[in-house]
């Protein structure tokens, strides 16, 4: 997952280590432009996840990833104003598929 994350070459993004995340802790509300909102992962879950402060700014990459997704989320102190920078449906060998 660390190589996933650093392979989407997101800039001042270099991912070193992932910790085991609560689901409800981690789970941010996203305000679209139609002005919806919508959290993307379930409370329930453990994600591996981290959170990576950009260079040069306030606020902080978040990353949360299970066995079928990746995402990398942007936010100010405390969760403020997230933003999504990715998400996606991970691809896996066929060694994994298995």
């Amino acid at each position: 997952m660390i190589d996933e994350f650093n392979a989407l070459g997101i800039q001042g993004l270099k991912v070193e280590d992932l910790n085991l995340l609560n689901g409800r802790y981690i789970n941010l509300e996203y305000t679209f432009a139609s002005g919806q909102t919508a959290k993307l992962l379930k409370d329930s879950n453990i994600y591996w996840g981290n959170q990576i402060e950009i260079p040069g700014s306030s606020r902080c990459y978040g990353l949360a990833a299970d066995n079928k997704y990746l995402l990398v989320c942007e936010y100010g102190g405390n969760g403020a104003e997230p933003e999504i920078v990715v998400y996606k449906r991970r691809k896996f060998s066929d060694m994994e598929k298995k």
